[in-house]
């Protein structure tokens, strides 16, 4: 019956369609199991490079401030050998002001009347700048901060280790401000400490590529040199300087004692457009590079190019896991139940098989949804909290507690704002600061 046919090319599909979003999937639980792996730890240099700290603020007056003091405050090492550059973008209150008074050296940039652009402005603005200095003046390299990050004491010395040991491209830990404030926070703070804590430790180990984006990103300027500086222009600039440099041939490190805590979305609305821009982003480099990552995999076999088309592709996933799935199944289960016990004419198999077939279906799923809850959800979560946690904003590993058990739910809800961002136009909005500025 034609009825019949169509349930076999279509279960022929869902299965082809499992296997494509298993293939990364499967990635990431290999960075869980392979998580025991030492880290990585860089021969301490009696070598000091001259750094420049560039943070790119719009409309930051809130945190900037005490930003730049802690920069100048907090670090081990000797203050006469970096500088921190602040550059203004579109300013509309006393961000300029206020980083100054802390110290910084202020750039100010206004777009033209008309121009719309992203975070990549005033970062290649700035390095633009700092790539002009000459003689003593000049740097070795340069740090990236967001205007409401925190770093650990000895994150300027354990850059400088790595860049001495020839290091032009590098990330550190991502960790938490807020991470015990409420669920959402909680539940950020965990998914940005697993890509650090899992992935970078893994691919530094197994020696392939970071993924070097988000704050606290170190560049080397003779790297900037070569590439031209801050070659990017999209709403996922970091994303796309670090596929730019894989393919130059550049290879990212993990510096993973070097911390840079971030103030996490504390509510739905500034989780969901952080993933919107993250979604969004991640989709449309996948979309311009997938074949490029691709060749460059087979021209150098560095497995890298393939790890990095496997993440971005779950930009893209997303849709086969929250639009295909949803509608293959229920379709599966509404004609498996007609056909099994609804009387339905059938030619090529019995009842029983449709019977027997909704059954397998939901032991199959429910096998599927518990190990990968446990997995990602359960195990990595208690992990994190045991041995991470002060990393991720808590003083008592029992503050976490609650959030391990809800993890599950939010890595749904995380998938979901992620898909709603492939499936949108990239934007860019203010999101609520929830670390008090200090005193002035």
């Amino acid at each position: 019956m034609w009825h019949e046919i169509l349930f076999r090319v279509l279960s022929i599909i869902n299965y082809v369609v499992l296997i494509i979003i298993a293939i990364p999937v499967f990635l990431q639980v290999m960075f869980i199991l392979l998580g025991f792996l030492p880290k990585k730890k860089w021969k301490k240099s009696s070598k000091k490079g001259r750094i420049a700290y560039l943070i790119p603020a719009h409309n930051e007056a809130d945190v900037i401030y005490g930003t730049v003091k802690a920069v100048f405050d907090g670090q081990e090492y000797p203050k006469e050998l970096f500088d921190v550059y602040v550059v203004a973008h579109n300013c509309t209150d006393n961000t300029a002001e206020l980083a100054q008074k802390a110290g910084a050296k202020v750039l100010v940039l206004d777009d033209p009347p008309g121009v719309k652009t992203y975070l990549y402005a005033p970062i290649r603005f700035g390095i633009e700048h700092l790539l002009s200095l000459e003689g003593e003046q000049a740097y070795d390299f340069v740090l990236r901060l967001d205007a409401d990050n925190r770093i650990n004491p000895e994150f300027t010395s354990l850059m400088n280790d790595a860049y001495q040991a020839g290091v032009d491209f590098a990330r550190p830990y991502e960790g938490a401000l807020n991470g015990t404030q409420n669920f959402y926070t909680k539940a950020c703070a965990m998914m940005y400490a697993f890509d650090s804590r899992y992935g970078s430790r893994v691919r530094e180990r197994l020696h392939l590529a970071a993924h070097v984006n988000g704050p606290g990103a170190m560049f080397s300027m003779k790297m900037l040199r070569e590439c031209g500086g801050y070659d990017c222009t999209s709403i996922s600039d970091d994303a796309e300087f670090n596929m730019k440099r894989m393919f130059d041939g550049y290879k990212g490190h993990f510096v993973e004692e070097a911390v840079v805590y971030e103030d996490m979305p504390s509510s739905y609305k500034d989780t969901l457009n952080r993933n919107k821009r993250m979604g969004s982003g991640a989709s449309g480099l996948f979309k311009k590079n997938a074949g490029k990552l691709w060749g460059h995999f087979f021209r150098t076999g560095d497995f890298s190019f393939l790890e990095v088309y496997f993440l971005f592709s779950l930009s893209l996933l997303n849709v086969l896991l929250c639009v295909w799935l949803p509608l293959y199944y229920i379709y599966h289960f509404i004609y498996c139940g007609f056909a099994g016990w609804g009387g339905m004419e059938l030619a090529m198999q019995p009842p029983e098989y449709y019977q027997a077939m909704i059954w397998n279906t939901v032991w199959c799923a429910v096998g599927i949804a518990v190990g990968l809850f446990l997995l990602f959800g359960y195990v990595q979560g208690i992990f994190l909290a045991l041995s991470d946690y002060k990393k991720l904003g808590a003083k008592r590993r029992r503050e976490l507690a609650g959030t391990v058990l809800g993890f599950p739910a939010f890595l749904i809800l995380y998938g979901i704002t992620l898909l709603v961002g492939a499936c949108s136009k990239p934007s860019w909005g203010k999101v609520a600061r929830n670390v008090p500025p200090p005193q002035k």
